[in-house]
């Protein structure tokens, strides 16, 4: 039996964490002259097969960006049908399945809850009891921002006594602490931006922008993102063996 994984099977690097932008949804509703919710809708709908396949991969981390703390500027049409997408989603898919011991997800809400209705923020929480220690992560980033992540552990670290701040006991308050700095971050829709998303936890990731929207996102664009990522030398700053010249 073979001790490579089902990424290295496949000739791509193996990685623990991927996180993704999940941009395009209005632009692929706008295509086909539909509203923009529905775009979101369909958006939603890819989740769980971008995940299956990750998850195949042998890829124990994700985390997804759905809602931003910039993004309630929208028209209130579209962050009310977000909301209720999001809460019917919670409520008639999602937790059903993480009711069965067996489904291998464990789901965590990152960001600011405080700001969502009474009834999204307990199936959030609902969500997160069920699925609490399973082997793949999955965390959805909703009402998050990565500046208000680090001003939220700096916080979070002083409201427990501490005076004295290095890297290691900002991470351990980030909303993200229970799962590794992401190696990848890939951006669907073609914009070559951040957005406010995982601002600590990108210091060294590799970044992957393609034009296929969120809702067309599928196995071969998961595949070719995967393949750019293990071409990529990662130096962290240093230098690669190969790299080093003698004086």
């Amino acid at each position: 039996m073979s001790n490579k994984s089902k990424t290295e099977e496949a000739g791509i690097a193996p990685l623990q964490s991927v996180a993704i932008i999940m941009d395009g949804n209005g632009r692929w509703a706008k295509k086909r002259l539909l509203p923009r919710n529905a775009g979101h809708a369909e958006g939603v709908k890819n989740i769980e097969r971008v995940l299956g396949v990750f998850r195949e991969l042998g890829v124990h981390h994700v985390t997804l960006y759905a809602f931003s703390t910039e993004n309630w500027k929208r028209p209130k049409e579209e962050v009310d049908g977000l909301m209720s997408l999001a809460y019917k989603y919670l409520t008639e898919r999602l937790i059903p399945k993480l009711s069965d011991p067996d489904y291998a997800l464990s789901i965590k809400f990152i960001g600011d809850k405080s700001r969502l209705s009474p009834e999204l923020r307990d199936k959030c929480i609902e969500a997160e009891r069920l699925s609490e220690g399973r082997p793949f992560v999955c965390n959805v980033a909703f009402n998050y921002g990565g500046r208000d992540e680090i001003v939220h552990a700096v916080n979070s670290a002083i409201a427990d006594g501490h005076t004295h701040f290095d890297e290691e006991l900002i991470s351990r308050y980030l909303y993200t602490a229970h799962s590794p700095d992401p190696d990848l971050i890939i951006r669907t829709g073609g914009e070559w931006r951040l957005s406010n998303f995982l601002l600590w936890q990108s210091a060294y990731s590799e970044v992957y922008v393609t034009d296929t929207l969120w809702p067309d996102f599928d196995r071969e664009d998961i595949m070719e993102a995967m393949r750019a990522f293990g071409s990529r030398k990662r130096r962290f700053g240093g230098l690669n063996p190969e790299d080093r010249k003698e004086g």
